[in-house]
């Protein structure tokens, strides 16, 4: 391998692990805030989701595995803004607003492309990479990544999308009823 081209390895997984402990910090602070004021920013189920969001995103910054995967995982936390913004219209009593209206059907497409085309697409991607032959920046393939990694990559996104198809279940509900409201 050329020296740029290590150099530029180098470069982008020092970006990806400073990417990595920005989320982890993310997740930690977030973890406490809803620890601490149990169960009024969320029951067992955003501990869970935070829990395993952490172990995710350790384990592959800690070795350097499976951190495509990780990434990908990540992209979902980008409907977390829109999530936020919806509770601010509910406590200011917006809910009739167009504000209101407009922020769930943004967090049904959202929702729908980062949670749920994406995870599927995870999947797939898991599946096609499980054996396959080492090649040039392509080194994270499954079946070699360490054992727990391996065990973070089968079980982390599998239990968060069922948690995502749940609350997919219930923006769908809550954009109907909304929507319903309107006419």
């Amino acid at each position: 391998m050329y020296k740029r081209e290590i150099y530029f390895c180098k470069f982008i997984l020092q970006k990806l692990f400073i990417f990595g402990q920005v989320s982890l910090g993310y997740f930690l602070s977030d973890l406490a805030m809803i620890i601490w004021f149990y169960p009024f920013l969320g029951g067992m189920e955003y501990v869970l989701h935070h829990l395993l969001s952490v172990a995710g995103i350790a384990n592959p910054m800690l070795t350097g595995e499976g951190q495509v995967y990780t990434f990908m995982v990540l992209i979902s936390e980008s409907t977390t803004p829109g999530i936020n913004l919806r509770w601010y219209l509910d406590t200011a009593g917006l809910k009739r607003s167009r504000a209101y209206l407009i922020n769930g059907v943004v967090m049904f497409v959202a929702w729908l492309v980062a949670r749920i085309l994406l995870f599927m697409y995870l999947f797939y991607h898991i599946y096609l990479h499980y054996d396959q032959p080492t090649a040039i920046f392509s080194s994270n393939q499954v079946k070699q990544v360490n054992s727990l990694g391996q065990l973070l990559i089968s079980i982390v996104p599998l239990v968060l999308s069922v948690m995502n198809l749940m609350w997919f279940g219930k923006i769908i509900k809550g954009l109907m009823k909304t929507l319903a409201k309107r006419h």
